[in-house]
């Protein structure tokens, strides 16, 4: 998902992940995959996207949302209030996520800043789980935000621990197979209690990050007839709702 910080660009992101469980593949899509047909389909934005015509989201096939909140433990999202709540007045199930930037300050603490801005979560049906973005390094060079695997891993903890801590749920995480095995060094400490939300812009099947046997999102391309990202959930829209009720 893209940065926001001022210079305001979009950045390039090269994705490589899988989606073993719905067997899907190919090469960058403008379509949604014809083997997917029947899955929720919804998409992510971002300050990029500003005020979204939800309604006409909606009648494209949106059913579900995710919304950049914040990012590290100083930016807002300046159109979040508008695409976070419009989109739940249209009828759309939606969550918040934050964009992790590991170098700049603790788990906990970027966790903290997330809730006290938008990431919080309840148990309405209409509510995704708070999410996670952690993936590649926007601002340096350092591919791992400059920490080693244990202390990568250690940072993933610290800010879940915080979103359970103050909302009862485990974030869902969102990455890339790639930068996951090579930055937490294939940590399986977190599939067992944190839904996987994958990054792939193909339609090629292929493993998943160590610790997960499938996934709950797939993000299978960056454009598509949706604003933003475009997305699918890993069952039903019945699953949906139960997923986000908790």
């Amino acid at each position: 998902m893209a940065r926001d910080h001022k210079p305001s660009r979009r950045r390039a992101r090269v994705i490589a992940a899988s989606v073993a469980a719905l067997a899907l593949g190919g090469t960058a899509l403008a379509e949604i995959p014809v083997s997917a047909a029947g899955k929720p389909k919804g998409h992510d934005v971002s300050s990029h996207q500003k005020n979204v015509n939800w309604q006409k989201a909606k009648s494209k096939g949106a059913r579900f949302v995710y919304v950049k909140a914040t990012e590290s433990h100083t930016y807002r999202n300046p159109y979040f209030k508008q695409q976070y709540n419009d989109s739940r007045n249209a009828g759309i199930v939606r969550g918040a996520y934050h964009f992790a930037v590991p170098s700049k300050s603790s788990g906990k603490k970027q966790a903290a800043y997330f809730m006290h801005h938008g990431g919080r979560w309840r148990a309405d049906g209409w509510t995704l789980p708070p999410a996670l973005d952690i993936e590649h390094n926007p601002y340096s060079k350092r591919k791992c935000y400059g920490l080693s695997k244990t202390g990568m891993v250690n940072w993933i903890k610290s800010f879940s621990n915080e979103v359970q801590r103050q909302t009862g749920r485990r974030p869902v995480i969102y990455t890339t197979t790639k930068w996951w095995n090579n930055c937490t060094g294939g940590s399986r400490a977190f599939g067992v209690n944190h839904a996987l939300w994958l990054a792939r812009w193909s339609s090629t099947s292929g493993t998943l990050p160590k610790g997960w046997s499938y996934l709950t999102f797939w993000q299978y391309d960056n454009s598509g007839k949706l604003p933003g990202d475009q997305n699918l959930f890993n069952g039903s829209m019945s699953q949906l709702k139960r997923f986000a009720r908790g």
